[in-house]
């Protein structure tokens, strides 16, 4: 499997997890979502929050690459948070609602990612104003790993409040092989 068809998976894997995640939330009191519950973006909707957060801070900079990715214009016209621990949404609701609105963008861009240009470079400013230079393909891999790392935290928190995601594995999504 080449690397743009393991991106458009993991596309198709994060709208998926996020919709269980979310699915999950949506069950528990704003009191709840909101506990300090000592996670390191202090409660579940926080962590919610940090990961759109970080999401809409790599997808515009990833509209950035000269190959300027049409898919990524409705985050582009996002407004770009300050901070990882930036709150834009405090009701479950509306942060959902733009979940779903980013996910969507990530399968597009996913979708219209070659080869080629997963072997290019991407400069960008850090959160501290610092200058990188990194391979294009190894920050996409970065982006979905970091929300895997977040929403395995928030699956572990919902269990602790005896609710089920139901199933988490990329095997889920993985298809029968058609070489047997």
């Amino acid at each position: 499997m080449s690397l743009k068809n393991s991106f458009t998976l993991m596309a198709q894997y994060n709208q998926w997890m996020n919709e269980s995640v979310y699915s999950a939330a949506s069950q528990l009191s704003s009191a709840a979502l909101d506990e300090d519950v000592g996670a390191f973006f202090g409660s579940i909707l926080g962590t919610l929050n940090h990961i759109l957060v970080a999401d809409i801070i790599w997808l515009q900079r990833f509209a950035q690459h000269p190959d300027k990715f049409s898919e990524l214009d409705i985050v582009m016209a996002m407004s770009l948070p300050k901070k990882l621990d930036e709150t834009l949404f405090e009701d479950i609701g509306l942060l959902r609602e733009q979940r779903v609105k980013v996910d969507e963008a990530i399968l597009a861009f996913a979708n219209a990612l070659s080869s080629e240009v997963l072997t290019t470079d991407l400069s960008f400013l850090d959160t501290a104003g610092v200058p990188h230079t990194k391979n294009f393909g190894q920050l996409i891999l970065h982006l979905f790993n970091h929300q895997t790392h977040h929403r395995g935290q928030i699956t572990t928190l919902l269990s602790q409040r005896g609710l089920d995601v139901g199933a988490t594995d990329l095997l889920e999504l993985i298809p029968e092989s058609k070489n047997i």
